[in-house]
């Protein structure tokens, strides 16, 4: 790992020049690629940022709808983990035990919290916008 420049710090540099330097000056595709690549950026800083967060809260609300389970110390394996969690929920969802009761109100509750979070990576405006008090 290492100290100075941090990820954070060498990715704000790339989109602060996509946006300061190139797009204004610029036009057409070559201006319309830096603004897609300055996006990208935006959102691996915001995914980078906000990752370890959204992995906790969408495991904790799979632990409250499948059951504990330790939550594997590796990125990698979190993110097999929750692939293979949510392949569970999926096809309990199928089944039809998320048509009614109180079971179908935690699906509903933590699906929309998860899709907050991705929208926050993607389009934190827009996140802004559907994100209720306690929504995290």
């Amino acid at each position: 790992m290492q100290d100075r420049p941090t990820i954070d710090e060498l990715l704000e540099a790339v989109a602060g020049y996509l946006r300061d330097d190139v797009m204004p000056n610029t036009q057409g595709r070559l201006s319309f690629h830096a603004r897609v690549s300055m996006n990208v950026i935006e959102m691996l800083r915001r995914e980078l940022a906000t990752m370890e967060d959204h992995l906790a809260r969408e495991w904790d609300g799979l632990d409250h709808l499948l059951g504990v389970e330790p939550m594997p110390p590796k990125l990698a394996a979190v993110r097999e983990a929750l692939m293979r969690r949510n392949e569970a929920l999926c096809e309990r969802i199928r089944k039809g035990e998320a048509d009614e009761g109180p079971w179908r109100l935690a699906v509903l509750s933590h699906l929309r919290r998860v899709t907050l979070d991705k929208l926050e990576v993607t389009n934190p405006a827009l996140a802004a916008e559907y994100r209720e008090p306690g929504d995290g």
